[in-house]
């Protein structure tokens, strides 16, 4: 008797199951799949013939999931020492940045006519905390000046409110959030100021299981994240948004 391959088990590809912050962070991603990071990961996808699997959940939770191997992995995350806990970044001990997603600022927003300043060392006239979303990186800046903060809010828009309230003395939100914030209708109730808190790159990292059990698909994924980064095609996009890549 014969043995036929079905063409199903013979066109299988790899899954990988990636988590992301569920609201939109603009022009990286939005929380129903559109962006740069998206557009950058289906590059990938094609140059690798694998398909990934997109989950929005709100970001505390993608990355305990992550730690739990849970998922595959998740993105856009910013290196922080204790996250290697949570998986694994390209380059393994010596963190690859050519492997990055994107690089984004953190920036200070205050209310109109605040006299909150940032030199680019250190805070002066702040008269009240700042805040930061939950769970985000700047946290760990902020805090390592001994600095009043408020980690209370989800999203870049409840920040602004908060501000304009006057219940924040200001706000530490990524370059993006910013901008989109600054365009809205609360724009002109809020200014931005020049210098940035920090630049830094953002990664997608894979969950430890995944790179136990798949190492060279792991080496792979890395790889054509920089490649797609680097194409034309991708460039032209990003420039097209004004953006750093």
């Amino acid at each position: 008797m014969l043995l036929v391959l079905s063409p199903v088990a013979a066109a299988a590809r790899d899954t990988v199951t990636l988590c992301y912050e569920a609201q939109d962070v603009k022009p990286w991603r939005t929380e129903k799949g559109g962006g740069l990071n998206f557009a950058l990961l289906k590059m990938v996808e094609q140059r690798l013939d694998i398909q990934f699997d997109f989950q929005s959940i709100p970001w505390k939770r993608c990355l305990a999931q992550l730690k739990a191997n849970a998922v595959d992995g998740a993105f856009a995350v910013s290196y922080k020492a204790d996250r290697r806990e949570l998986g694994e970044y390209p380059g393994g001990q010596e963190v690859d940045a050519t492997k990055r997603m994107h690089t984004d600022t953190y920036v200070v927003l205050r209310r109109k006519g605040s006299q909150v300043a940032w030199d680019g060392k250190q805070f002066s006239h702040l008269d009240g905390a700042i805040g930061f979303q939950l769970g985000y990186s700047v946290g760990d800046v902020l805090r390592a000046q001994n600095l009043e903060v408020d980690e209370g809010s989800q999203r870049a828009d409840e920040l602004a409110r908060k501000l304009i309230a006057g219940r924040l003395a200001a706000a530490a939100l990524g370059g993006s959030d910013a901008a989109g914030l600054m365009r809205g209708p609360l724009g002109a109730q809020l200014e931005q100021l020049p210098i940035p808190i920090i630049e830094k790159p953002y990664f997608l990292i894979l969950s430890h299981a995944l790179v136990a059990s798949k190492p060279q698909l792991a080496a792979r994924i890395w790889s054509e994240v920089e490649q797609a980064r680097n194409s034309p095609a991708y460039r032209k996009l990003a420039e097209a948004q004004g953006v750093h890549h």
